[in-house]
């Protein structure tokens, strides 16, 4: 079985990894850096997907000699300035835009490209791309795009079964800058601190766990982990 994921650097994409390692799957990775512990066990190249001109070589250079992935899971992303829509500016809502919508269209197009067989793609939403709370501004969007761009391209890979998958509070270095904010001025984010949590490990068994369920759902379809 191999596998194909982005941003294993740490949080849950390390964990992903990890998890995918122990059920047997020959990992391909693509991110900005590799983990001292993944090292000699993963296939890496390393590549910043803000650079989205290079991003299409990496891909190429990783997956050559590779014609099929059992699994895709499109884990990179960044939160980007947590605040007030009219208080960030444009260039950092393009920044998160890059990352967490566009590298995607260029690793699918590019896979396509290749002419490699994908069984399944699980992209790694959120309940912020529904929820659309104060104080997520580019980060909302850009899940709400991915939600988009995931269910357009289930249109066109009939073969592939695609899901943009919600896994809930998890325990990563992005929530814990969430869980720093002001909570007077943003509310959701006293909610988060108050909520249920679960830590990267956890979340990564969990979804692996329910990837033949996540076939019963149509293709292009958001699901949440937490509502399975």
């Amino acid at each position: 079985m191999r596998l194909f994921i982005t941003g294993v650097g740490s949080g849950l994409g390390k964990a992903l990894t990890e998890t995918a390692l122990r059920r047997g799957y020959e990992v391909y990775a693509l991110s900005r850096h590799l983990p001292e512990e993944l090292k000699g066990k993963v296939e890496f190249v390393r590549c910043d997907l803000r650079e989205l001109e290079r991003v299409e070589g990496c891909v190429r250079s990783l997956l050559e000699g590779v014609d099929s992935l059992e699994l895709v899971i499109l884990n990179a992303g960044i939160l980007g300035e947590f605040g007030d829509m009219r208080e960030v500016p444009l260039c950092r809502f393009r920044e998160v835009m890059d990352v967490n919508v566009w590298a995607n269209k260029v690793i699918l197009d590019t896979l396509m490209g290749m002419g490699i067989k994908v069984e399944q793609v699980i992209g790694i939403s959120s309940g912020a791309s529904v929820n659309c709370n104060r104080g997520w501004n580019a980060y909302s969007i850009s899940k709400a795009s991915l939600n988009c761009l995931l269910k357009l391209y289930a249109r066109e890979m009939e073969d592939t079964h695609i899901i943009a998958l919600a896994p809930g509070l998890v325990l990563t270095p992005m929530l814990e800058e969430v869980m720093r904010q002001d909570t007077d001025r943003y509310p959701s984010v006293k909610r988060i601190i108050e909520s249920p949590k679960r830590t990267p490990e956890e979340t990564a068994e969990l979804i692996f766990e329910v990837l033949p369920r996540l076939r019963e759902f149509e293709s292009g379809s958001y699901v949440d982990l937490r509502k399975m």
